[in-house]
């Protein structure tokens, strides 16, 4: 796949035709010197989680209207995924560019990270991205490129998760000059909070739907036999998840069960670093070698709903992936390993979507009731999911997406 990559560090406006510095030709960009088309990257920053959420709006984006559109990162591993992602038809009007200084890169590499610092990769391309006429963003520390004098371009704030954590509707949202939320649910929290302002926004769907329906397997299974299947989905939230404390006491409590499959598939940032991935299989050792007990700690798999679609049941605390397992109504139980008065709190609005118990003694007892009661949550769980995601029959929520962006910056169809 790292041979199909595009690589093209040699800035972005160079004459038609120009060669990357691995001599490969970069196929013509817009060349007529009365009308330039908008030039707009997507800049995937971050985990790979991320790519999933932005790129396909950036393929329908190049598809659908005269936007030369660049998909920008600093690891080739995420270049692979995001190519993977996208259409044939869409190979030549997309170009995909893995920034940075091979300095940068080799960084990533001694700290056994899956991308570069993000400051020093923005600091490194400062010069590039000022160039474009936007950039479309699924993360929100790179805003601070700002401050390193990137100020030509306008900030598109892409979404990336629909859940309820007050950390999905930060103040940083409100930088942005044009933001694309999900359903109703986000937009009138952000409007409260001041982070979006009627005319700079659009609800337009969940475009990671159309990703992962790409990339997922709909015949894989770990397991041999039909057991229920239990996903534990812990956050990486020390402060708000349930991994430090119980996680581990939680994977046994359901393993001596003995009556379920397991599949322990934290939220992909709880294992992002060497020290805490190597914690983290330590741990779970012991439980990964028996049958019936599948741990993914970071594949793609991890990310493409594969688990959350596959699940019986949903064992978790705050992640938003919650609300992806909730595309078809099921059992969920809820962990609050922190004693919260939670049930007034709108950060915590998930947690009505089934029982919520305060531990692993109590763990089996409450999957019991997720399970026997589970009719008293679906309601709950359609309208919460509904008002979430904003999924219109027949629409593509991509395309959705790519015709805000393209209204807002006065791009014309193709």
């Amino acid at each position: 796949m790292a041979g199909q990559l595009i690589v093209a560090r040699s800035g972005i406006g160079s004459a038609p035709g120009h060669q990357a510095c691995d001599g490969e030709a970069v196929p013509a960009r817009s060349t007529d010197a009365v009308a330039p088309l908008p030039r707009v990257a997507f800049l995937f920053n971050a985990q790979a989680h991320q790519i999933l959420h932005g790129i396909t709006t950036a393929e329908a984006l190049a598809l659908g209207w005269q936007v030369d559109v660049d998909i920008l990162s600093a690891s080739a591993t995420h270049l692979d995924l995001a190519r993977t992602l996208t259409q044939g038809e869409s190979h030549g009007l997309l170009r995909f560019e893995r920034i940075g200084p091979r300095l940068l890169h080799r960084t990533a590499d001694l700290l056994r990270s899956a991308v570069p610092p993000k400051l020093l990769t923005l600091a490194s391309v400062r010069r590039q991205l000022d160039r474009y006429d936007a950039i479309a963003l699924p993360e929100r520390t790179s805003t601070i490129m700002r401050r390193l004098g990137v100020v030509r371009p306008r900030l598109i704030h892409v979404d990336h998760g629909a859940g309820d954590r007050a950390a999905g509707f930060d103040r940083r949202i409100a930088r942005f000059d044009f933001a694309l939320v999900a359903g109703e649910k986000q937009r009138r929290r952000m409007l409260a909070a001041g982070l979006i302002r009627p005319g700079a926004h659009a609800v337009v769907g969940y475009p990671k739907f159309e990703a992962i329906d790409r990339l997922r397997d709909p015949h894989w299974t770990p397991f041999a036999d039909d057991r229920p299947i239990i996903l534990y989905n812990p956050h990486f939230s020390a402060k708000l998840g349930s991994w430090p404390r119980h996680g581990i006491a939680i994977v046994d409590a359901i393993v001596r069960d003995g009556r379920f499959n397991l599949i322990v598939a934290p939220h992909i940032r709880l294992c992002d670093n060497a020290r805490a991935r190597a914690a983290a299989t330590a741990a779970l050792a012991p439980y990964a070698r028996r049958p019936g007990v599948h741990v993914d700690l970071g594949s793609h798999r991890s990310i493409d709903m594969s688990y959350t679609t596959l699940a019986d049941i949903y064992v978790g605390d705050v992640s938003s992936q919650v609300y992806e397992f909730l595309r078809t109504p099921r059992p969920a139980l809820f962990v609050n390993s922190h004693g919260r008065a939670w049930q007034d709190d709108p950060d915590y609005a998930h947690w009505r979507f089934g029982p919520v118990v305060d531990g692993p003694e109590v763990l089996v007892a409450g999957l019991d009731r997720a399970i026997a009661g589970h009719g008293d949550y679906a309601a709950e769980q359609r309208r919460a999911f509904a008002d979430t995601f904003d999924l219109r029959e027949g629409e593509s929520h991509s395309r959705r997406a790519a015709a805000a962006i393209a209204g807002f910056l006065g791009a014309r169809p193709r």
